[in-house]
């Protein structure tokens, strides 16, 4: 969790959906994402979150039969802060999808 955002718990619903957005989740997709995830995170001073990349994706193999034409996987981990953090930003890359498209998100809160 070297980079990530710090977000006040009650700014959280708004700071997922723009990330989700940007990350080229839907709205359907990212609403059923925060539906999940604000109830334990809302209440929180702030959260530190981060969107695991290659770490997530290099350690949870996943494998799709018949073989999509482009994959978006979404992992989120979080830690509550009773106080604001300095941390540095990271890029959030777009996606485009095309084609069969598998769409993977979860998370998990760190203690």
């Amino acid at each position: 969790m070297s980079r990530g955002f710090v977000v006040k718990g009650k700014d959280t619903a708004v700071f997922l959906q723009d990330k989700l957005s940007e990350m080229g989740l839907t709205p359907k997709e990212y609403n059923e994402f925060i539906v999940y995830w604000l109830p334990k995170m809302q209440d929180n001073p702030y959260n530190l979150i981060t969107f695991q990349g290659k770490s997530y994706t290099n350690s949870a193999k996943l494998k799709v039969d018949p073989k999509p034409d482009s994959v978006l996987r979404v992992f989120m981990a979080y830690k509550k802060l009773n106080k604001p953090v300095e941390i540095e930003k990271p890029d959030i890359k777009e996606f485009h999808r095309r084609g069969f498209t598998v769409v993977e998100w979860g998370g998990r809160e760190v203690k």
